[in-house]
Protein backbone atom coordinates (compact mmCIF):
# COMPACT_ATOMS: atom_id res chain seq x y z
CA UNK A 1 0.00 0.00 0.00
CA UNK A 2 2.61 2.32 0.93
CA UNK A 3 4.20 1.93 -2.75
CA UNK A 4 0.49 3.02 -3.88
CA UNK A 5 0.43 5.69 -2.03
CA UNK A 6 3.97 6.86 -3.22
CA UNK A 7 3.66 6.26 -6.45
CA UNK A 8 0.38 8.23 -6.50
CA UNK A 9 2.50 10.99 -4.93
CA UNK A 10 4.98 11.29 -7.68
CA UNK A 11 2.47 11.60 -10.22
CA UNK A 12 0.37 13.99 -8.38
CA UNK A 13 4.03 16.28 -7.72
CA UNK A 14 5.00 15.98 -11.77
CA UNK A 15 1.23 17.05 -12.78
CA UNK A 16 1.66 19.51 -10.30
CA UNK A 17 5.09 20.80 -11.42
CA UNK A 18 4.07 20.52 -14.78
CA UNK A 19 0.87 22.43 -14.55
CA UNK A 20 3.01 25.51 -12.93
CA UNK A 21 5.60 25.14 -15.85
CA UNK A 22 2.90 25.20 -18.33
CA UNK A 23 0.85 28.10 -16.44
CA UNK A 24 4.28 30.60 -16.16
CA UNK A 25 5.28 29.94 -19.74
CA UNK A 26 1.75 30.89 -21.17
CA UNK A 27 1.91 33.92 -18.26
CA UNK A 28 5.11 35.39 -20.13
CA UNK A 29 3.48 35.01 -23.33
CA UNK A 30 -0.29 36.59 -22.28
CA UNK A 31 0.70 39.00 -19.37
CA UNK A 32 -1.28 41.68 -20.71
CA UNK A 33 -4.29 40.07 -21.60
CA UNK A 34 -7.20 39.76 -19.14
CA UNK A 35 -8.22 36.95 -19.76
CA UNK A 36 -7.11 33.54 -17.74
CA UNK A 37 -4.67 32.07 -20.55
CA UNK A 38 -2.84 30.39 -18.50
CA UNK A 39 -5.80 28.64 -16.70
CA UNK A 40 -7.38 27.88 -19.95
CA UNK A 41 -4.57 26.69 -21.99
CA UNK A 42 -3.71 24.10 -18.57
CA UNK A 43 -7.71 23.06 -19.02
CA UNK A 44 -6.87 22.70 -23.11
CA UNK A 45 -3.96 20.96 -22.52
CA UNK A 46 -5.14 18.59 -19.78
CA UNK A 47 -8.18 17.35 -21.74
CA UNK A 48 -6.05 16.67 -25.03
CA UNK A 49 -3.80 14.48 -22.71
CA UNK A 50 -6.98 13.01 -21.05
CA UNK A 51 -8.39 12.17 -24.88
CA UNK A 52 -4.95 10.94 -25.61
CA UNK A 53 -4.39 8.79 -22.70
CA UNK A 54 -7.89 7.18 -22.60
CA UNK A 55 -7.92 6.02 -26.46
CA UNK A 56 -4.40 4.95 -26.59
CA UNK A 57 -5.18 2.80 -22.85
CA UNK A 58 -8.40 1.74 -24.85
CA UNK A 59 -6.38 0.11 -27.61
CA UNK A 60 -3.41 -1.15 -26.79
CA UNK A 61 -4.04 -2.37 -23.15
CA UNK A 62 -0.21 -1.77 -22.59
CA UNK A 63 -0.45 0.29 -19.60
CA UNK A 64 -1.70 -1.87 -16.31
CA UNK A 65 -4.62 -0.60 -14.92
CA UNK A 66 -2.57 0.89 -11.40
CA UNK A 67 -0.60 2.61 -13.58
CA UNK A 68 -3.77 4.15 -15.42
CA UNK A 69 -4.80 5.27 -11.89
CA UNK A 70 -1.43 7.09 -11.15
CA UNK A 71 -1.58 8.80 -14.25
CA UNK A 72 -5.11 10.32 -14.29
CA UNK A 73 -5.96 10.24 -10.37
CA UNK A 74 -2.53 11.95 -9.87
CA UNK A 75 -0.71 13.19 -12.72
CA UNK A 76 -4.05 14.65 -14.47
CA UNK A 77 -5.63 15.08 -10.83
CA UNK A 78 -3.16 17.49 -10.66
CA UNK A 79 -2.29 18.83 -13.43
CA UNK A 80 -6.45 19.93 -14.27
CA UNK A 81 -10.19 18.45 -12.52
CA UNK A 82 -11.32 19.95 -15.27
CA UNK A 83 -10.32 17.17 -18.01
CA UNK A 84 -11.65 14.83 -15.59
CA UNK A 85 -15.05 16.90 -15.63
CA UNK A 86 -14.61 17.13 -19.91
CA UNK A 87 -13.87 13.45 -19.82
CA UNK A 88 -16.76 11.70 -17.74
CA UNK A 89 -19.11 14.61 -19.93
CA UNK A 90 -17.46 12.99 -22.78
CA UNK A 91 -18.53 9.71 -21.56
CA UNK A 92 -22.09 10.61 -21.00
CA UNK A 93 -22.47 11.83 -24.73
CA UNK A 94 -20.79 8.47 -26.39
CA UNK A 95 -23.70 7.01 -24.39
CA UNK A 96 -26.10 9.59 -26.61
CA UNK A 97 -27.20 10.20 -22.53
CA UNK A 98 -27.56 13.96 -23.29
CA UNK A 99 -30.04 14.76 -20.69
CA UNK A 100 -27.67 14.08 -18.45
CA UNK A 101 -24.30 16.10 -20.61
CA UNK A 102 -26.70 18.83 -20.16
CA UNK A 103 -27.23 18.57 -16.66
CA UNK A 104 -23.40 18.07 -15.84
CA UNK A 105 -22.31 21.21 -17.92
CA UNK A 106 -24.96 23.14 -15.89
CA UNK A 107 -24.85 21.78 -12.77
CA UNK A 108 -20.82 21.91 -12.34
CA UNK A 109 -20.61 25.04 -13.78
CA UNK A 110 -23.69 27.44 -12.06
CA UNK A 111 -23.18 25.23 -9.11
CA UNK A 112 -19.34 25.84 -8.86
CA UNK A 113 -19.44 29.27 -9.78
CA UNK A 114 -22.09 29.23 -6.70
CA UNK A 115 -19.52 27.54 -4.39
CA UNK A 116 -17.04 29.84 -5.24
CA UNK A 117 -19.31 33.12 -4.43
CA UNK A 118 -19.80 31.31 -1.07
CA UNK A 119 -16.48 30.77 -0.48
CA UNK A 120 -15.51 34.21 -1.31
CA UNK A 121 -18.75 35.58 0.94
CA UNK A 122 -18.28 33.22 4.02
CA UNK A 123 -14.20 34.23 3.98
CA UNK A 124 -15.37 37.74 3.64
CA UNK A 125 -16.98 37.38 6.67
CA UNK A 126 -14.53 35.34 8.65
CA UNK A 127 -12.37 38.19 8.27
Amino acid sequence: MFHKILWLSLAGAGGTLARFGLSGLVQKFSSNSSFPCATATVNFAGCFLAGLFLVFFENRQVIPAEARVFIFAGFMGAFTTFSAFVMETGELARSANWTYVAVNILVQNVLGFTALLAGITTGRRLI
